[in-house]
């Protein structure tokens, strides 16, 4: 095994975990996670770091997705503590493995930055929203200032090997709104203690229509 190799089974699950955990990011996902009702699809789920935030009898079902064997090992331990039923599975966002329609609320915190394929992800986040449905999102990604953005190109090269795939140009509610849903956007701000260029934090809500 080879030290990439190892590090993105080992290292990244790790740091993954402890940086999106941090005191701060919490404080957000307390704001968002928090809203979720009905049947529930989490993408991203690995780590367990939402679970602690749903509300439980607001949720008449729980499903997530992680392609991280690791993290998922740590979700699935938080849905144990948790008490509740949770169909949890190995799965990347640009193919979910549920049907049209099935969901009242789709959770993505912190998950778009990463994926292969932004666009489709987000199509699918739609495709799996009833009618009416809605994704609570919670995401960092491009800034809006311009100096700030040309270092997140300058550095992103460097920082996607260290995080997973991470990219720190990728825009967020725009994303979101291109996608076919429609956006309001609830904050956006820096985090604090945090260099801008990785900071840049955008949350909100995505509405799928009734057709």
């Amino acid at each position: 095994m080879g030290i990439a190799e190892w590090w993105d089974r080992h290292g990244v699950p790790r740091v993954i975990k402890l940086a999106c955990g941090a005191p701060g990011i919490m404080k957000l996902r307390a704001k968002v996670v928090p809203l979720a009702r009905g049947d529930v699809f989490e993408i991203g789920c690995g780590g367990g770091i939402n679970q602690p935030f749903y509300q439980a009898d607001a949720i008449t079902h729980y499903a997530g997705i992680d392609p991280g064997a690791k993290l998922l090992d740590y979700a699935r331990a938080e849905a144990s503590k948790k008490g509740w039923v949770a169909d949890i599975r190995e799965g990347v966002g640009e193919a979910i493995p549920f049907g049209d329609n099935s969901f009242d609320t789709v959770v993505c915190t912190y998950t778009m930055c990463s994926v292969e394929d932004q666009a489709q992800v987000v199509r699918e986040m739609r495709r799996i929203l009833k009618p009416g449905g809605r994704l609570l999102y919670l995401e960092h990604g491009r800034a809006p200032d311009s100096r700030v953005a040309k270092w997140q190109g300058r550095i992103e090269p460097y920082w996607k090997p260290v995080a997973g795939g991470c990219h720190l140009t990728r825009p967020i509610t725009d994303a979101v709104r291109a996608g076919g849903l429609v956006t309001e956007q609830m904050g956006e701000r820096y985090a604090a203690k945090t260099p801008r260029p990785v900071g840049w934090m955008e949350w909100g809500v995505g509405v799928k229509d009734g057709a």
